[in-house]
């Protein structure tokens, strides 16, 4: 007689998105596509992505297929029936069906709302049209047909505001960056992510962002949107008004909670479940932003995790007493490239708890560590926290501290990464946007994933934020005992070009190519990879002088408008002072810009040069006119500045003349490119007033000559500079020191310190190269920074004759201030 197979429990989830997903593949994995017969409905047309990805979807350098959480052909596999571009609309719990608007019904026997949520809208005047919907030129942030659209609104703009200073707020105004646009974010509250950060963090992450040329506006609420038709600025209750012509609203999100109010579940701020995810019907489960539990909803992805984990082992048996407890939140994530940890409560300190931290501003680290009854209660780590992975284990966990809590931040050095591995248990997430546990890497490694490459790409781990990418490729490492195989793509010299820095600029010469744009085309498949573009444009200018064509939104802002910007959205203003050599006519016009201009500082920099600080933007070009000075080129990697003593014409004890070789080096060198900035010295004698022996490059006078130093560091981290050789003369220092520059200009990495490119090329090779002339290369080298001094042109020259119009334009106004200064 047949066996008789008893036929699949029908499961429907409804919602497509991260959490919907998580769900199916955490059933699948625990045999739950042979024991459902399951239907899946997604709003949206597309398959479920990692909207944790969008921001880099909107800067254009991650594709939308790569955000993908799972391909059409896995459907297939695990026999789901998938709907995409499908609203379930009815919720009939007496028949157990659903009914969608494609106008069809499906039966369940069981149900999963993961509706996911919305972008909050406020309700600021002239937000809408008359049809009710966002009018033209303003977007919400939540989907990747949001990020097309926004980008496609940004190539015909010029001025973005985004109002929200949370973290998609902030994630969005780094995706408009890439378009040359000016950027503001508009934020109700007194400082950025005030829900992860406290008051002393968030100062210190505006500082960062401001840097990156995005303008920070505190304390604003928005009463309306100006203009008719598209957006021309937003006007504020204190009287101030702001220019936009896009605007992205990111001010939180609202669960999509209504399909069960509807159809009779127990709701509150979300729908109502319990320890197990179900909702006040049995049959009918919730997970993720559209769920609440004990009172909470969850909008990041770690709980949503966890809550996806438990719900499978309850539908398929494999573990009946599973049970959600809640979520520590903890958000472990880059913003705007500076990695942050946060843990739990960040703020509200009270006599029960103890806090330590530890603050270094100019590094732009912070870690706060808010400890009771002897455990990690919350905290922050921001910016450089090397014990961070510590930290999260030890608040997760809940494992008790050491009973000095400063020896948590000062105790030496932590545990080695040996013992760190071994201890961490296997369930404790490493990655916590995509929810992989160290005993998920462990075991993609024993399945045969030896690099780091390979475990990203089976496990999605480190593809989300990346700030966990150190620490996979730690584990990685650990796990295959030291034999870890290496990833080819650590070497690229940029990210979105598959080639090494030699390899690269072999085919930049040997096709021709001339632009960003072009290497792009030819080089990468077409694919536009913003985070590459600096990197690609420095080279470029490096290998092709005066024929490279210049396209400038592969520059930061900085470079865009030759300046620096400040944390107020003004400039620093620095002009070229040769050797720290002025004069008494120099000195008066600087002094009388500083007054026409209302400069708010006047300050002697290190370098022996002045700075002029708050400059306007609209300014720069008539500062520098009426200065008649040339850039100092403090705002971009090239050389910066050649620091002097007096040398032989005063100093008693001068054995040669800093001040006059320290001119010439200057004025031959000044403004060439290279893969970072450039600090250069002459010291007139052994003293070394001119500190020579800490800079890129530096030349120290001795009895029959001078040494040339090579290497050096002063600031965050010190080095002393190897020697690389004594010479006689002047010119023999010119020339060694072109040499020098050349060979680092054509070999560093992009962003490569002087001194980290000494200590990996090694100063012996280094004076084979350039002293012996082991490899015949000196006369080239010679040759090509010759054509480089030649090229060199003042920046500031643009000042009369802007590259674009809009150029030096500023982008906020004061209400009734005009927008734009005449140049």
């Amino acid at each position: 007689m047949p066996v008789r197979v008893p036929p699949r429990e029908r499961l429907i989830v409804i919602g497509n998105g991260m959490a919907g997903s998580r769900v199916l593949e955490e059933v699948c994995a625990r045999g739950g596509a042979e024991r459902f017969a399951i239907t899946v409905f997604g709003e949206e047309p597309c398959l479920a992505y990692n909207r944790i990805l969008l921001s880099e979807v909107l800067n254009g350098s991650q594709d939308e297929a790569a955000t993908l959480l799972h391909p059409a052909q896995w459907y297939e596999e695990n026999r789901i029936d998938l709907h995409t571009g499908v609203r379930v609309d009815v919720i009939a719990r007496p028949h157990k069906a659903v009914h969608c608007d494609d106008g069809n019904w499906y039966q369940y026997d069981k149900l999963i709302v993961a509706t996911g949520s919305r972008p909050s809208i406020p309700p600021i005047a002239g937000l809408r049209g008359v049809d009710g919907e966002l009018r033209k030129g303003v977007f919400a942030f939540r989907t990747l047909g949001d990020c097309r659209r926004i980008a496609e609104y940004a190539r015909k703009s010029r001025h973005a505001a985004v109002i929200g200073g949370g973290l998609l707020g902030l994630e969005a105004a780094r995706g408009l960056l890439n378009y040359g646009l000016e950027v503001n974010v508009v934020h109700l509250f007194g400082h950025l992510m005030e829900q992860q950060l406290d008051a002393e963090a968030a100062a210190m992450l505006q500082r960062a962002v401001e840097k990156m040329g995005i303008k920070v506006h505190l304390n604003k609420a928005t009463k309306g949107v100006l203009g008719d038709g598209r957006p021309s600025g937003l006007a504020f209750d204190d009287g101030s008004t702001l220019e936009c012509d896009l605007l992205v609203i990111a001010t939180g999100i609202t669960p999509n909670a209504e399909i069960g109010a509807r159809w009779g579940l127990r709701t509150e701020r979300a729908i109502v479940v319990d320890d197990q995810l179900r909702t006040s019907d049995p049959d009918i489960y919730a997970v993720g932003e559209c769920a609440e539990h004990a009172g909470r909803v969850y909008g990041l992805v770690a709980p949503l995790w966890e809550q996806a984990r438990v719900l499978a082992d309850h539908l398929t048996g494999s573990n009946p007493t599973a049970a959600y407890p809640g979520s520590k939140l903890t958000t472990k994530l880059k913003v705007m490239g500076v990695e942050l940890v946060s843990m739990g409560a960040v703020s509200g300190e009270s006599d029960a708890q103890e806090v330590v931290k530890l603050v270094e501003p100019k590094r732009g680290v912070y870690t706060k560590l808010i400890i009771r009854d002897g455990r990690l209660a919350g905290g922050i780590a921001l910016g450089d926290a090397p014990r961070a992975a510590d930290l999260v284990r030890a608040f997760e966990g809940g494992t008790p501290l050491a009973a000095q809590p400063l020896s948590v931040l000062f105790g030496g050095p932590g545990p080695s990464a040996a013992r760190r591995f071994e201890e961490m248990p296997d369930a404790l997430p490493v990655c916590h946007c995509n929810g992989v546990s160290k005993g998920a890497i462990v075991a993609c490694v024993g399945a045969g994933g030896r690099s780091l490459k390979a475990v990203m790409e089976a496990t999605r781990a480190a593809s989300g934020c990346g700030s966990c990418k150190q620490l996979v490729g730690e584990l990685v490492e650990w796990a295959c005992k030291g034999q870890a195989e290496d990833d080819p793509a650590l070497h690229y010299y940029v990210p979105g070009v598959p080639l090494t820095k030699p390899e690269l600029v072999r085919a930049i010469r040997g096709r021709g190519l001339r632009s960003v744009s072009a290497v792009f085309a030819a080089l990468a498949d077409g694919k536009d990879d913003p985070a590459s573009k600096p990197g690609l444009a420095s080279l470029l200018r490096t290998v092709w002088g005066t024929r490279y064509d210049d396209e400038r939104d592969a520059r930061f802002i900085n470079d865009r408008v030759h300046a620096n910007i400040q944390n107020d959205g003004t400039f620093s203003v620095v002009p070229r002072i040769y050797g720290g050599v002025t004069s008494a006519a120099e000195l008066r016009r600087i002094a009388e810009v500083a007054e026409k201009y209302r400069v708010r500082m006047v300050k002697i920099t290190g370098g022996q040069r002045i700075d002029l600080l708050g400059v306007r933007k609209q300014d720069l070009p008539k500062v520098w006119r009426e200065l008649g000075m040339p850039s100092g080129q403090a705002y971009t990697k090239a050389l910066r500045t050649c620091k002097t003593c007096v040398g032989t014409d005063f100093c008693r004890y001068g054995l040669g003349d800093s001040t006059r070789l320290g001119i010439a080096i200057e004025k031959r060198f000044q403004g060439i490119e290279s893969p970072h900035k450039m600090k250069l010295a002459a010291s007139g004698c052994p003293r070394n007033c001119a500190e020579a022996t800490v800079k890129d490059l530096g030349v120290v006078a001795v009895e029959d000559g001078w040494q040339v130093y090579v290497g050096g560091a002063a600031g965050s981290r010190v080095r002393a500079a190897d020697l690389l050789a004594t010479v006689k003369t002047d010119q023999e220092v010119l020339t060694l020191a072109g040499r020098f520059i050349q060979y680092y200009r054509e070999n560093a990495r992009y962003a490569e310190r002087s001194y980290d490119f000494v200590e990996r090329v090694g100063i012996e090779r280094l004076k084979a190269l350039l002293v012996q002339d082991s490899d015949g290369e000196a006369d080239r080298l010679d040759a090509e920074i010759a054509a480089a001094v030649a090229a060199y042109r003042d920046p500031w020259e643009e000042g009369r004759q802007p590259y674009e119009p809009t150029q030096f334009a500023e982008q906020a106004r004061a209400a009734g201030q005009a927008t734009h200064a005449s140049l």
